[in-house]
C-alpha cells in the first residue's frame, strides 16, 4: 500500500470533491448497518452533515471505525462528530459544506438553529481507489 500520490488525489477531488452520495457502513455490536449518506471529499477525509441524535452517530460513538464505498472506491475510516455546524472551530468546513451541498442545503430539512445539526468527518485510513484499469491502493495515514 503507497501514500496518497497526486495523481490519486486529483481522481478523488474530480469524484467527490462535490457532493456525492456514499455508502457509509457503520456498526453496534457486532452488527452491520450501511447507508447512503451525501459527502464531499477534501484532504484525506469525507464530510456529512448529519443529525447528532441520530443512529449513525450513537454507532460510531461505540465503535468510531467505519467502511465507506463510492463510485469506484471504497475504504477504511475513522468517523469523527466534530459537533454542532454553528460552532467557530467548524466554520472553514461549514463553509465548503454549503457550497458543496448548496442544491439542497438550505431547502428547509436543516435546522441550523439546532445544535445537533453537526458536521461527521470521515479521516480515511486505507482505500482502494479505481480508473481506467490502474489499482490504487492507498495508505492515508501516510498523506
Amino acid at each position: 500500500m503507497e501514500k496518497l500520490s497526486k495523481e490519486a488525489e486529483k481522481i478523488l477531488l474530480e469524484r467527490f470533491g462535490k457532493d456525492s452520495i456514499i455508502a457509509l457502513a457503520t456498526t453496534l455490536d457486532g452488527i452491520p448497518y450501511v447507508r447512503n449518506v451525501n459527502a464531499f471529499y477534501d484532504n484525506g477525509a469525507f464530510y456529512v452533515l448529519t443529525y447528532g441524535l441520530s443512529n449513525k452517530i450513537r454507532q460510531i460513538e461505540h465503535n468510531p471505525t467505519v467502511a465507506i464505498s463510492g463510485e469506484w472506491f471504497t475504504a477504511h475510516g475513522k468517523a469523527v462528530n466534530l459537533g454542532y455546524f454553528g460552532k467557530k472551530e467548524n466554520a472553514l468546513i461549514a463553509g465548503k459544506m454549503k457550497v458543496a451541498f448548496s442544491e439542497w442545503i438550505d431547502n428547509g430539512h436543516n435546522n441550523f438553529d439546532d445544535v445537533n445539526t453537526c458536521i461527521l468527518r470521515i479521516e480515511l485510513i486505507d482505500g482502494v481507489l479505481l480508473s481506467h484499469g490502474t489499482k490504487y491502493e492507498i495508505d492515508f495515514r501516510k498523506h
